[in-house]
């Protein structure tokens, strides 16, 4: 159990603090096998719906070349400006090939990770030119289940494609007798049938491969419980301090509650702990006011103040524990109205009397 795990295994899930940091780095869990599929796959398709337009523009090209070369003198200059015409109108043809490729490795790492730009991949890192480090990463886990990765992807698609052409095999020997465009026929439709194979094989692989490198990844960014803590004091603060603070933060409230107190019409208390001081001011208040409260020591110092500053302290222990209920600065309920206007009224009569 977690619980029991010694103190340096990583057995805690990783916090958002730790996926971000990772992230921002770089190290996302991102499968080169669904790169592959993905760019295979749709340039596949698209070749074979941009193969005839291909190869007519560029038979187009190759007429005109050898009909011009009937007209005029080969020289090597004359050569060259060929070579150089052939390859800028092979580059045009080609355009609509590269942007999708460029396309679709954008969209297969966009739907993997999603948004993400850093610089911290292409950062100089010295320890990168240790000799024995680099080694080490040579024969690190890593590159081994890499390695036997690639040699099951190249052996599975190898066995797609010799088991596709041994099942033709006895139909291929029949092109003996056949015409050249009925042998180009079945082998572009062998062709089709091995690629179309091997995007289902790459496809599945990437989706195994997908999973496989989520998982590895969650496995690294696993925690210790030392780590844990220690990001927590990071982000959060030290406990310690943040009790200090909060300490410092009640007395400071405190010191301006008890200057609050002089203020107040009555101080309403339980004998015992509980002093609430009121105050009502019918042109600006709905309701009183509660200025003050406080329970054992604090009552105490609320009543030796209201004490050196003529506040009339009231005894009334119900309504005290009721007003004690509430949150300071609050106004007075409506169902302790009655209450309270009664000891504010006694109040006032005593301070006409006096």
């Amino acid at each position: 159990m977690a619980e029991d795990a010694p103190t340096g295994e990583r057995t805690e899930d990783a916090t958002a603090k730790r996926r971000n940091d990772f992230r921002q780095k770089g190290q996302v869990a991102q499968s080169k096998e669904v790169h592959t599929a993905a760019i295979f796959t749709i340039l596949l398709l698209f070749w074979f719906l941009y193969v005839p337009v291909f190869f007519k523009e560029f038979s187009t090209v190759l007429i005109l070349i050898f009909q011009s070369t009937g007209e005029v003198i080969i020289t090597p200059s004359k050569t060259m400006e060929y070579a150089y015409f052939l390859v800028r109108k092979l580059g045009l043809l080609l355009v609509p090939l590269f942007f999708l490729v460029a396309t679709i490795g954008f969209f297969s790492s966009f739907f993997q990770i999603g948004w993400l730009f850093t610089t911290k991949p292409f950062e100089p890192d010295i320890s990168k030119f240790d000799p024995i480090k680099g080694i080490g990463r040579i024969f690190s886990k890593k590159s081994i289940v890499e390695l036997i990765k690639s040699l099951c992807k190249i052996s599975l698609i190898g066995w797609v494609a010799y088991s596709t052409v041994a099942n033709n095999f006895e139909q291929a020997l029949t092109l003996v007798d056949a015409s050249v465009l009925e042998s180009f026929k079945f082998l572009g439709r062998t062709a089709a049938i091995i690629l179309a194979k091997v995007c289902a094989v790459l496809i599945l692989l990437g989706f195994i491969d997908l999973l496989f490198v989520r998982y590895e990844m969650e496995e690294k960014m696993k925690m210790t419980k030392q780590e844990v803590k220690e990001e927590f004091k990071e982000t959060e603060g030290d406990p310690l301090v943040k009790s200090q603070i909060r300490s410092i933060q009640r007395q400071m409230a405190r010191r301006r509650m008890m200057a609050e107190v002089p203020e107040a019409d009555v101080v309403i208390t339980n004998p015992t702990h509980i002093s609430i001081a009121i105050r009502y001011n019918p042109d600006e208040m709905h309701a009183p006011v509660i200025l003050a409260k406080g329970a054992g020591i604090i009552a105490m110092n609320i009543r030796q103040i209201a004490r050196e500053n003529d506040v009339p302290i009231v005894e009334n222990p119900p309504v005290a524990r009721m007003l004690h209920k509430f949150e300071l600065g609050a106004q007075i309920p409506e169902e302790l109205f009655k209450a309270v206007a009664e000891i504010l009224a006694h109040v006032y009569s005593l301070k006409k009397i006096g």
